[in-house]
């Protein structure tokens, strides 16, 4: 099983949607996780969790799939995995942060009542990519199985 997560291939594609979906993740699991880029840190955002009925427990999930999970999507470590939980947390965000209630497009101009699906279709796609064709070259998941 530990081999079939690990397995991929130098592929520059995967490399690239791997490393990009990660540097777009850490930080927001940066904010939820340490409070860096303006975020609200482990106990303001598990505060905001709890606060629309999200149990402790799922909110320090998702603060680990956003900010371990990105740091493994840009090495490359678990790759697979990293990119599920990522997949998982957009997934719940649409559904549980209300997303899907404000329609598709993200709220440039501040006219809707919060951000549309677009941004969490983008990350769900690439983390997609990674888990179909893992990490690519230059992962750490490469380097292990070789």
């Amino acid at each position: 099983m530990l081999e079939q997560i690990l397995k991929t291939e130098r592929d520059w594609t995967a490399t690239t949607v791997r490393v990009v979906l990660g540097l777009i993740i850490f930080p927001h699991g940066a904010q939820k996780a340490l409070g860096w880029f303006g975020g609200f840190g482990m106990e303001g955002t598990l505060g905001f969790f709890g606060s629309i009925g999200i149990p402790t427990v799922a909110g320090v999930l998702v603060i680990a799939a956003e900010f371990l999970g990105g740091l493994g999507l840009i090495t490359g470590a678990l790759s697979r995995v990293a990119a599920v939980g990522v997949a998982a947390v957009m997934g719940g965000a649409m559904v549980l942060g209300g997303h899907l209630q404000n329609g598709f497009f993200m709220n440039w101009t501040g006219g809707q009542g919060g951000e549309g699906i677009e941004f969490h279709l983008l990350v769900i796609a690439m983390a997609l990519v990674v888990v179909i064709r893992g990490g690519g070259a230059f992962s750490i998941d490469g380097l292990v199985r070789r």
